[in-house]
């Protein structure tokens, strides 16, 4: 299975809160702007965070003298995150 490119799926978060930012732009809700803004914000950390845990579980099996990136370590910051909310 191919996964889609990190700056595509990045790119598809950022035309959805633009969409719906200009609308609310167009609407004249600041408050609204606002909040957009802070959930874009939000939304692509999480996405990238994910996009990270991806492909280090696509990555080739590490060596042992080349220790691979930390899925434990990943699932810790998306657990840290939310926590933010």
């Amino acid at each position: 299975m191919t996964s889609r490119p990190r700056e595509r799926v990045l790119a598809n978060l950022e035309s959805i809160y633009r969409e719906a930012y200009d609308r609310a732009k167009t609407a004249a809700d600041e408050r609204r702007m606002a909040d957009l803004d802070a959930a874009y914000q939000r939304e692509q950390l999480l996405l990238e965070v994910l996009l990270d845990i991806r492909d280090a579980l696509q990555a080739p099996h590490a060596t042992p003298r080349e220790p691979g990136p930390d899925p434990l370590a990943a699932l810790q910051t998306i657990r840290d995150i939310s926590k933010l909310r």
